[in-house]
């Protein structure tokens, strides 16, 4: 069963800048000793009130986001004002300020975040592009996330998790499906996070990625052996595969009519469930599942077709008077 999922209900502003000062260019311009301040909520608040004197319901708990407009407003104000307002913002306990456009913040500015202790973050990214960015991100850090064991790969477009006993033979399969040009996300171990209400993506520890253990053969590197594409960084599941050790009593799915789903985070995801036993080629049947979860994607479902069909069929072809 999927483990209890994991909720982050906080990050520091320096492990938000730490992750994220790539993707969004940061640059970190005053109040360094405030990085271990406590970021509540994922959204950006834009001070547009704040910057009257009008603090009434300012959401001093989100990061506050000055774009050319603010600078430009606070710039019209006189000098003795801006000082003051600056100040009352930086003292309101917000957690970080971002400036973008490539602006540089007055240095009164500055200052009054290092006394408030408060970082300055600076981004070249227009106000737009920075919000759009960072609401994705912190959308991200803040999803409901899991870690499962099973091994997950991009076959034909569609995010298969292969789940199953230790040594039932997931890696075989997923390496014969990777020989195949289809494509590893995680081996053995992926990490899930939910996005909205609908969507599950996984992913490898960043150590582990591109790596897989085959028994009796040691890890090896996928990318190095089978070309880089046949690595992705993440995938959306899409359906959930389960190897069951075959044995007598084992109950087999021979029609499809009968959808099932395996929960994960709160979601329910298409479940398959195949047994394991010698002479099966367990990647084909993989690959022909990752079919059938695509054409139903599109709307079309073979097994209830082909049932409507019979359907039609025994009625056309029943005896009159019956």
């Amino acid at each position: 069963m999927p483990e209890t999922p994991d909720m982050t209900e906080s990050i520091s502003v320096r492990d938000f800048y730490e992750s994220f000062k790539d993707e969004l260019k940061l640059t970190l311009l005053a109040g360094e000793k405030g990085l271990d301040t406590v970021i509540r909520e994922k959204s950006v608040n834009r001070p547009a009130l704040a910057l009257t004197g009008y603090f009434k319901h300012f959401a001093n708990k989100r990061m506050q986001l000055f774009g050319a407009g603010e600078m430009a407003y606070l710039k019209d104000l006189p000098f003795p004002e801006q000082k003051k307002i600056v100040r009352e913002i930086m003292n309101k306990r917000i957690p970080v300020v971002i400036v973008t456009r490539k602006i540089t913040p007055p240095s009164f500015f500055l200052q009054a975040a290092d006394e408030a202790n408060v970082p300055v973050l600076s981004s070249p990214l227009k106000t737009k592009d920075f919000i759009a960015q960072s609401t994705l991100l912190l959308e991200n850090k803040f999803a409901p996330h899991t870690a499962l064991h099973g091994t997950l790969l991009d076959v034909r477009g569609v995010g298969v998790f292969l789940r199953g006993k230790s040594g039932v033979g997931k890696s075989e399969c997923a390496l014969a499906l990777v020989g195949r040009g289809h494509s590893l996300v995680a081996d053995d171990h992926t990490y899930i996070h939910r996005v909205g209400e609908r969507e599950l993506m996984g992913s490898s520890s960043e150590l582990a990625r591109g790596y897989m253990e085959c028994r009796g053969i040691g890890l090896i590197n996928v990318a190095e052996l089978f070309g880089v594409n046949s690595v992705r960084r993440e995938k959306r599941i899409d359906m959930v595969v389960t190897f069951l050790e075959w044995g007598k009593g084992v109950e087999e799915e021979r029609t499809g009519l009968d959808m099932n789903y395996f929960d994960i985070l709160d979601i329910p995801v298409p479940h398959m469930e195949i047994p394991v036993r010698p002479g099966r080629d367990m990647a084909r049947l993989v690959e022909v599942a990752a079919l059938v979860q695509s054409v139903r994607q599109l709307g079309h479902d073979p097994a209830r077709e082909f049932n409507d069909k019979l359907i039609r069929h025994m009625q056309e072809n029943k005896s009159p008077g019956k």
